[in-house]
């Protein structure tokens, strides 16, 4: 192999390596991104699960909780499992590395080794004075004189290549000793936390187990919160279409045929300044903030079994969001409040216009807005409630185009 191939293999092989490293460190910040956020939502659980000091307990809920739990510990699971294997991935990298790093080391001494042998041999036969002076003329002794000095910077640069070489092999041993050691800590974490699924799991099962002993019972117990909540989200409907045609027959930048058929439709027609929020709020979508600082989704949106009795079919227009005692709920864009009603058999809602999107906020004990006022990203606009019987404070997050329900998942970032 020529000393310009090598050098070539040697290049080749470091800009692979590092493009591989970059990858492989950006791949491992997102799995200890995700690892840290599932450990927090852990915590923030059993936070709330520790204020909940009940008198009595109810055993759905319960179950409920620990479903919730579970999942998230699961997924806790999966990502330190994918991080143990990306690591294994990296040490078999740098095993490879290193076997690929040695081979070229020795072939390098090698044609240095050569080098030397053959320099010490030239010398031995005749001195560089003897080779400059046999020169036929000027020119071919300049020449000679660039050789020896290509051929002098050319072992000096072997030698370099050679110490280079020789501390990346050292740093490579090093990163695998640290490697092995963060792959060990991965795996006992792992079992630490598959210990505490399997308690979970354990506690699941006998808790299930007794609803199954009186299955129809609670079966009953949810078709009638299922009706409740029906009634709740059908007044809520009839407070965003009163609202619509109420602020539809109050705009005046539109003709009073057209305020008149606006009355009439289910759409905002917007102002000019709310066409802008519009634009925005949609230019947001996946990125906009919680309606409370910290909490846990309880209940997602859409038709699903019931998590507990199977056989139970519930309807969620929104999100149950789970938050700590005291929570304050923020708005997730800039608005106006469209409406503030007490609602219900739900404690108060605040509805916030964002264009022809109304983002929702039901039972608050409190509440610091009034109708019409406007507010800006992320200010406090009332107080969750705290249920006096479990000590729960749930936020019930609804987002709407216009009269239709949409998913704040896809709205809200990470949620």
């Amino acid at each position: 192999m020529t000393v310009n191939n090598f050098f070539f293999r040697l290049f080749l092989l470091a800009f692979l390596s590092v493009g591989s490293i970059y990858a492989q460190s950006d791949e491992q910040k997102e799995l200890e991104a995700r690892k840290l956020r599932l450990q927090e939502e852990i915590q923030q659980f059993n936070t709330l699960l520790s204020q909940k000091r009940r008198e009595k307990t109810d055993v759905l809920e319960d179950v409920e909780d620990l479903n919730q739990k579970i999942r998230i510990r699961k997924e806790l699971i999966k990502v330190t499992n994918e991080q143990t294997n990306l690591i294994s991935r990296q040490i078999n990298n740098n095993i490879n590395k290193i076997s690929k790093l040695r081979d070229d080391l020795k072939e390098l001494k090698s044609d240095y080794a050569e080098m030397i042998r053959k320099s010490y041999k030239s010398k031995s036969q005749q001195s560089r004075l003897m080779f400059l002076l046999s020169s036929e003329d000027f020119l071919q002794a300049y020449k000679r004189i660039q050789y020896m000095k290509q051929y002098t910077n050319h072992r000096k640069e072997q030698a370099a290549e050679i110490q280079s070489k020789t501390t990346q092999l050292q740093e490579l041993n090093n990163g695998l000793v640290t490697q092995r050691k963060d792959k060990e800590n991965l795996i006992a974490e792992n079992r630490k936390e598959q210990a505490s699924l399997e308690r979970e799991m354990e506690n699941q099962r006998g808790l299930i187990a007794s609803i199954k002993e009186k299955e129809s019972q609670y079966a009953a117990q949810i078709r009638e919160k299922q009706k409740q909540a029906d009634a709740i989200d059908r007044q809520i409907d009839k407070i965003i279409r009163d609202a619509i045609a109420k602020a539809n027959a109050a705009n005046k930048e539109t003709t009073k045929e057209s305020r008149e058929s606006a009355t009439k439709s289910s759409n905002f027609a917007l102002t000019a300044e709310a066409k802008l929020v519009d634009t925005d709020f949609k230019a947001n979508k996946g990125k906009l903030p919680w309606p409370v600082e910290k909490g846990v989704v309880k209940m997602r949106y859409g038709k699903q079994p019931h998590p507990v009795v199977k056989s139970v079919t519930i309807q969620s227009n929104g999100v149950r969001i789970a938050t700590e005692n005291g929570a304050q709920a923020r708005a997730i864009y800039r608005g106006k409040v469209l409406a503030v009603q007490a609602i219900k058999g739900g404690n108060k809602a605040v509805l916030i216009q964002h264009g022809n999107y109304i983002s929702v906020y039901n039972n608050l004990g409190k509440v610091y807005v009034k109708e019409g006022e406007k507010v800006t990203t992320k200010q406090e606009i009332g107080e969750v409630f705290t249920s006096p019987s479990d000590n729960e404070t749930v936020l019930k997050f609804m987002i709407y185009d216009n009269n239709h329900t949409d998913n704040p998942a896809n709205w809200i970032y990470r949620m």
